[in-house]
């Protein structure tokens, strides 16, 4: 769904910080580190995950998942 690092791009690409995005996703400051220290793939609950892309998308994020197009391949993100 999302990795750590993609996370991390995201953030800076809006110029926020963790507790930022902690805010506009209706989620706590340590759940949001907790996500951005995994390896790879981000863990956490289902819903966690699914508040923390929809706040990125909303803030005009795009996701690019492994095998999508895009002209350097593997996984990234884009402003809209």
């Amino acid at each position: 769904m999302i990795t750590a690092g993609q996370m991390r791009a995201a953030r800076a690409l809006l110029g926020i910080d963790q507790r930022q995005l902690a805010d506009a996703a209706g989620l706590s400051l340590p759940t949001i580190q907790r996500m951005e220290s995994s390896d790879g793939q981000v863990r956490g609950n289902v819903d966690s995950l699914v508040k923390v892309v929809e706040a990125l998308e909303k803030a005009g994020i795009e996701l690019i998942s492994e095998g999508a197009e895009s002209t350097g391949g593997g996984r990234g993100v884009r402003l809209r």
